[in-house]
This record gives structure tokens, C-alpha cells and sequence, in this order.
């Protein structure tokens, strides 16, 4: 595994569970999993979604389960993809929901560092995954690291916009508080659901109008 990268605010806040032993068991795990058999996303980017979006510029939180399990998929930032990859289903129904709402055109790229540069941590609850067998690092102690995350996030930080998408995110977002908070639910984007749902709930759109109402600068989608 590369070595991984990660903003010096995340590093400082997550210290304390990087040295816990369920921590300790996670990494000699993923570390075996890469060792032997192709593993997704590349080592370096497992914490690309701290690096890119340090908790002090954060505004928004999505939540996705687990990474993309096929090639040149996953990037370590939950939805995307990069440059040049077919755009996953779920990923397409984000961004026409995306034009839709608020009139950007779907994008060449299904790269989503610029929303990650902008605040928005794009955060898978699976930071890992074995190629072509989704879920299969479920269970190993992902789960309780971000759960830590989502924790820090809502005792450090007010007036964040939290998409949850689908049950799943939506217990993991319960922690955050939304008497100073914004909480925006809707079906999961996946085909099975988003017609249930997802199109027309207009978070994009809703996100910025919460942003503005409390003085900061709206997300660029």
C-alpha cells in the first residue's frame, strides 16, 4: 500500500482512533487484502476524501456505503469517478438530478474533487473493497472509523448540509442535530430507487439556499 494522504485537521481529529486496536486489526486486514489480490481504490486515495475536503472548509456531507468494486472506478471519494470513466448509474442520477435542480449541464467527467474542494466530503461508511465483490470489506471495522468521523463532524461543526440517501445513510447521518443543522433525506440515487424519490427532491438547490441564508458561499455543482 502507498503511503495515504490526508488534511493535517483530519490527521490531528482522528489521531486518537487511528491508534485504537479495532483501528490496528483494519489496517493489517486491508493491508493483507491488498498483498494479495486487487483491492479498490488505489492505497494512496483510501483517505483522498479528507485530503481533499479538511474539515475546516467543510459545508456539505454525502454519504455512500462503499466504494465502486470495478476497474478504474473507485477514487476514494464516494459517487465519483475518474476522468474518462463510464459515469455508474447512481452517478448519472446524481448529476441529472444536479441539472434538473439547479441548471448545471451534465459534465463530461464523473470526477468530483471540484465538488470536494468546495467543502463537500463525499465520504464512503466502506473506505475499501475487494474488485467485483461489493461489500466485501463490510464488517471489518470501516464502519466504526467513520462512524467517528460523522461523529466529529457534528460536535465540531453547525450549519452543515447533510444528503442522506437511502436508510442506510440516513441512520449513519442520525447522529447530526437539526435544530443547527440542515438534514436532507431522499431514496437511494441507484435505478432501483430514484424514480421512487430521488428525482425532483431538489437537495442541490435547497443545500445552497441554506448556505447562503447562514453567509456562506453557495456549492458550484
Amino acid at each position: 500500500m502507498a503511503e495515504v494522504r490526508i488534511a493535517e485537521d483530519w490527521k490531528e481529529i482522528l489521531r486518537e482512533e487511528f491508534t485504537k486496536p479495532y483501528f490496528d486489526e483494519l489496517v493489517g486486514f486491508v493491508k493483507g487484502e491488498y498483498a494479495s489480490g486487487t483491492v479498490y481504490p488505489e492505497g494512496r486515495n483510501i483517505f483522498r476524501a479528507f485530503d481533499k475536503c479538511p474539515l475546516d472548509n467543510l459545508k456539505v456531507v454525502i454519504i455512500g456505503q462503499d466504494p465502486y468494486h470495478g476497474p478504474g472506478q473507485a477514487n476514494g471519494l464516494c459517487f465519483s469517478v475518474g476522468a474518462g470513466v463510464p459515469f455508474p448509474p447512481s452517478l448519472r442520477n446524481i448529476l441529472q438530478e444536479v441539472h434538473d435542480d439547479v441548471g448545471t449541464p451534465v459534465p463530461l467527467s464523473g470526477e468530483l474533487d471540484r465538488w470536494a474542494e468546495q467543502g463537500v466530503l463525499l465520504l464512503n461508511a466502506v473506505l475499501t473493497v475487494r474488485a467485483h465483490e461489493a461489500a466485501s470489506h463490510a464488517g471489518r471495522g470501516w464502519e466504526r472509523f467513520t462512524d467517528a468521523v460523522v461523529k466529529a463532524v457534528a460536535e465540531r461543526k453547525e450549519g452543515v448540509v447533510y444528503m442522506l440517501w437511502g436508510s442506510y445513510a440516513q441512520k449513519k447521518g442520525s447522529i447530526a442535530d437539526p435544530r443547527c443543522n440542515l438534514i436532507l433525506r431522499a431514496v437511494h440515487p441507484s435505478p432501483l430507487s430514484a424514480y421512487r424519490g430521488f428525482f425532483g427532491c431538489k437537495h442541490f438547490s435547497q443545500a445552497n439556499d441554506y448556505l447562503k441564508s447562514i453567509g456562506k458561499e453557495p456549492i458550484v455543482w
